[in-house]
């Protein structure tokens, strides 16, 4: 497995990581805990060595942090583990809360069920309009100085909060959404990260399973797939978004590869410091999603990729406008 370090000052890492966010949470039910574990140690074999996790991402009494914890514990000095704060549930619906108090709280509670002394990166989840980034940094701060936290990042977060978060304690990673179709952050974000040298880790990096070639306007979603709130997956949007897959599955006949493959291997050629974590619940999907590391596109190949992206309007936002406010800030 190829390694990429998360921009100057933080860690080496394998080039692609696994995203453990549908185990247990957005996709429907949680999986069997035993198959997921297998799934995760079977990552490790393969040469993975950063995996994401969330406190929110919680079905019923199975947690996301637990699953990932016990997974890992034998493996726990081969690999570098990165957990979220700053999402509540209260009554059922997701809160945003990163008063530093609780922020100090949360993160004790993320240790026992991660089973460490230490976590190796601890994002702020969603920026809380309610709290000044500098607070949030001050507190991660004095976790690091604890011994408790290594780095520190920040999720689906807009350039100033970048800026001033990174003025009291370097940022090491960002984590947002960001693929083939959905670029936004090509805008602002990634010229401000590769100046300020912060890693950049896409989350969705296959859109949301889009993209791999799987998901058409015939797919259903249960009631506790997030995809069925997403106007970019209504019926409407999956079929006119077909013409994207269409040249990702047209590259990757000719590459021998899987669309997936090609849209994980033009991330990872746009910038030394991305590292994609694409999810999955399935050793083989894990196993082609590793393999894209050793698909190399061409200047050809990826001047063919844009030319004709550009030419591609998507259709659908990817959230709806409630979520979508508490993004970018």
């Amino acid at each position: 497995m190829q390694t990429r370090a998360l921009g100057t000052i933080g860690p080496e890492v394998s080039a692609v990581g696994l995203g453990c966010m549908g185990m247990t949470h957005g996709y429907g039910p949680a999986h069997d805990p035993a198959d997921m574990i297998e799934v995760i140690r079977s990552a490790v074999d393969l040469g993975v060595t950063f995996f994401d996790t969330a406190q929110v991402y919680v079905d019923g009494d199975v947690t996301n942090e637990d699953l990932v914890g016990q997974a890992l514990e034998p493996a726990r000095d081969q690999v570098t583990i990165a957990t979220k704060f700053g999402i509540d549930i209260v009554d059922g619906k997701q809160v945003v809360n990163s008063r530093p108090d609780h922020i100090v709280e949360t993160v004790e509670q993320s240790l026992r069920r991660l089973r460490v002394d230490t976590i190796d990166l601890l994002y702020q989840h969603r920026v809380d309009p309610t709290v000044p980034i500098e607070d949030v940094a001050g507190a991660v701060k004095g976790l690091v100085e604890q011994g408790k936290v290594r780095y520190f990042g920040l999720s689906e977060a807009g350039v100033r909060t970048v800026r001033r978060a990174h003025a009291v304690h370097p940022v090491s990673a960002v984590e947002s959404e960001y693929s083939l179709w959905w670029r936004r952050p090509e805008e602002e974000l990634l010229p401000a990260l590769g100046e300020l040298g912060i890693g950049f880790v896409p989350f969705s990096p296959l859109g949301k399973g889009y993209l791999t070639g799987q998901i058409d306007e015939r797919s259903t979603f249960g009631n506790k797939d997030l995809r069925g709130l997403l106007p970019r997956f209504t019926e409407e949007a999956r079929t006119a978004n077909k013409v994207l897959v269409a040249l990702l599955q047209a590259i990757a006949e000719r590459r021998q590869a899987t669309p997936a493959q090609i849209a994980l291997a033009w991330l990872l050629a746009q910038q030394p410091w991305i590292v994609p974590i694409p999810g999955t619940t399935k050793i083989e999907r894990l196993r082609q999603n590793v393999e894209a590391v050793d698909v190399a596109l061409t200047a050809e190949d990826l001047r063919e990729i844009e030319n004709a992206a550009a030419k591609i309007a998507i259709h659908g936002d990817r959230y709806p406008a409630e979520l979508e406010a508490r993004t970018g800030l």
